[in-house]
């Protein structure tokens, strides 16, 4: 008890939910990823990989957590070097799902988008804790400078991605007390940016679209899709029609009509072999057809407490950078979540983005884990929290201490009453 005591320091509640979050990851990605299983020899290959780097970053966990916050603003050198390779990767990236999303260095093969979520959040919660030495336009001046400049680099291969950390960028700057005004002007040119957007993929006439780039006709047809602006070719006399541009949604319908309330329980789902990312981007229809709407509940909580852990931590810390950097961490991770959840359930169109911690993949499932080493390493050298064990303890060392100075004081007094008497 006193090793894990000693280990597992900061708040206990976050650990509990980073474990469950890992035990439920290892259980339906090992269901999940029997597509994967049919394509190796070894049908141990997929769960050892997904497993690895969960271990991995449990390692990087122990260690963040116990690195004070102050240091972490060291992060920010990410800022830079995501950029640089933003910039690289349409040009050398490994395309996957008709996207350049990936890079490939020295045999490793890594999103830069994970590195630059991070680096953009402590970078933003950094300039929210320079005041009052920067302004408020400074501030907001870098901060879209920085964050901006990085969403747009994100934006023509992953528009998911570059939206949601641009929201959560908002949000802080939101919390952070930005004036209003100044968020306002930025709310107003996105709308019409998107609003120019949306003009172009549905009003520009076909002649016209060819020339744009692919991923808008992407877009495009994801936003039709869940709309239902092609509802003509799904039903025909009466009969749901699975077609190759709907094959995803519907199946994960399907898993999700299938789960009921208790589900059938893991390893015994069957959309999962139709599903072709059924251990990453649909993995929660997956959980809901095998652990049933229960199940599915219960994950939702979990990252719903986690938010709200996240502000209670944030209160009880006194300092700016701190506050901002673990509200930026688990907003992070909560609003990911609850993206991918819509879209399982139909929510939203299919924006491509994993379930933190849970889903299969390598790069999503380090920086996660370091979101959750940042968030405990706030709550122990910030808020204060999972150190009181430490601290009875000194206490009643000094109390003993104390106690023992008084005896011999006692002691002391009474030979020198002994001796007067006698003289």
């Amino acid at each position: 008890m006193d090793l894990a005591n000693k280990l597992f320091r900061g708040d206990r509640v976050i650990w509990i939910i980073f474990m469950f979050l890992c035990l439920i990851s290892v259980v339906e990605v090992f269901s999940a990823t029997s597509t994967l299983i049919y394509k190796n020899s070894n049908h141990w290959t997929p769960i050892v990989r997904h497993a690895s780097f969960l271990l991995a970053g449990f390692v990087c966990v122990l260690v963040i957590h116990n690195i004070p916050y102050k240091y972490l603003s060291a992060f920010t050198i990410l800022l830079p070097v995501s950029v640089i390779m933003l910039l690289v990767t349409p040009i050398f990236g490994v395309m996957e799902n008709d996207a350049h999303r990936w890079l490939k260095i020295l045999g490793f093969q890594f999103q830069p988008s994970e590195f630059a979520k991070l680096s953009a959040i402590v970078y933003i919660a950094f300039l929210l804790s320079r005041r009052p030495a920067m302004s408020d336009a400074q501030i907001f001046k870098w901060i879209i400078w920085g964050v901006g400049g990085v969403c747009i680099l994100i934006l023509p291969e992953n528009f998911s991605t570059a939206f949601m950390l641009f929201g959560v960028c908002f949000l802080l700057m939101f919390i952070g007390e930005i004036p209003i005004k100044y968020l306002l002007k930025t709310a107003g040119v996105l709308f019409i940016l998107l609003f120019v957007v949306l003009g172009i993929m549905f009003l520009a006439p076909k002649s016209m679209t060819q020339y744009l780039p692919d991923r808008i006709s992407t877009w495009q047809a994801r936003v039709e899709r869940h709309f239902g602006s092609n509802a003509e070719e799904k039903v025909e006399e009466g009969t749901y029609k699975i077609t190759d541009d709907n094959f995803q949604e519907s199946h994960a319908k399907i898993a999700i009509a299938r789960g009921g309330l208790i589900g059938k329980m893991p390893g015994h789902g069957q959309q999962r072999d139709f599903l072709p990312q059924a251990y990453s981007d649909f993995i929660y229809a997956i959980i809901i057809e095998e652990m049933g709407v229960l199940g599915g509940i219960f994950v939702l909580f979990l990252y719903i407490f986690l938010l709200v852990r996240v502000g209670i931590i944030a209160r009880k810390c006194e300092k700016s950078f701190p506050k901002y950097l673990v509200l930026g961490c688990g907003l992070l991770i909560v609003v990911q979540a609850l993206a991918n959840m819509s879209v399982a359930v139909g929510l939203v169109p299919v924006t491509g983005q994993p379930l933190p911690l849970i889903s299969r993949g390598g790069t999503s499932t380090m920086l996660t884990c370091v979101y959750f080493g940042i968030i405990l390493s706030v709550s122990r050298f910030a808020a204060g929290m999972g150190e009181e064990d430490e601290t009875t303890e000194n206490e009643e060392e000094i109390v003993n201490e104390e106690f023992t100075q008084d005896i011999k004081t006692l002691e002391v007094n009474d030979k020198s009453d002994s001796v007067e008497s006698l003289v």
